[in-house]
């Protein structure tokens, strides 16, 4: 999405809404784990700089918007990781085969336009025996919330740069041959007409070695 919503507005929409009280604790858990090399698909306004533990040596940021990259500034400079932009589209990732350690993705799944293209692409570059770190929104497992996502799906699409409300990251990981699941999942609101914005999937999978 375009124009001036979508390029100078809708980044600051989502850094306040990412950064909520209620989604913290499920970036936390993401970045939990992470070691080495990290990339981080749909880097955003650096909402996580300030959680990557100590085990991380450098972060390859992969983030489309300027205005968020530019906003992102501050938290970048009080990292101690060393963070550097390595492109623009997670679909197309213009680094090595099994050049990252860890993977990290917080609310990015649901955005992506060919988000298998993008899983293949993070399986491509990651180590064999490397994980994958996701905080996501996603589809309920109650019938009648996820009806309510599936009707409130295109407009979410039209307002929030193509977000999708329904999708599975937990199918996703599998279909793109990830194992060794470890993701928690619930609603992080339990204000009932929120619910279908606050289905939450946080934890990792495992790139089987072979």
């Amino acid at each position: 999405m375009g124009g001036l919503w979508g390029e100078r507005i809708l980044p600051h929409v989502i850094d306040a809404a990412c950064n909520s009280k209620e989604v913290r604790p499920l970036r936390e858990r993401a970045c939990a784990g992470l070691t080495g090399t990290v990339l981080e698909l749909g880097f955003g306004s650096g909402l996580n700089c300030g959680l990557y533990p100590d085990a991380v040596t450098s972060v390859l940021a992969i983030e489309p918007a300027d205005t968020a990259w530019k906003m992102a500034a501050k938290r970048r400079a009080s990292t101690s990781a060393p963070i550097s932009r390595a492109g623009l589209d997670g679909q197309r990732l213009d680094l090595p085969d099994d050049s990252v350690d860890s993977v990290l993705i917080t609310f990015t799944l649901c955005t992506i336009p060919d988000v298998d293209t993008a899983l293949q692409e993070v399986a491509r570059v990651l180590r064999p025996g490397g994980s994958v770190h996701i905080a996501e929104h996603g589809r309920s497992p109650d019938p009648a919330v996820a009806r309510w996502q599936n009707r409130l799906n295109p407009a979410q699409q039209r307002v929030f740069g193509g977000c999708h409300l329904n999708r599975d990251p937990i199918l996703l990981l599998a279909s793109a041959g990830f194992g060794d699941v470890d993701i928690e999942t619930g609603y992080v609101s339990q204000l009932g007409p929120m619910r279908p914005w606050m289905y939450g999937y946080s934890g990792s999978a495992r790139l089987s070695a072979v």
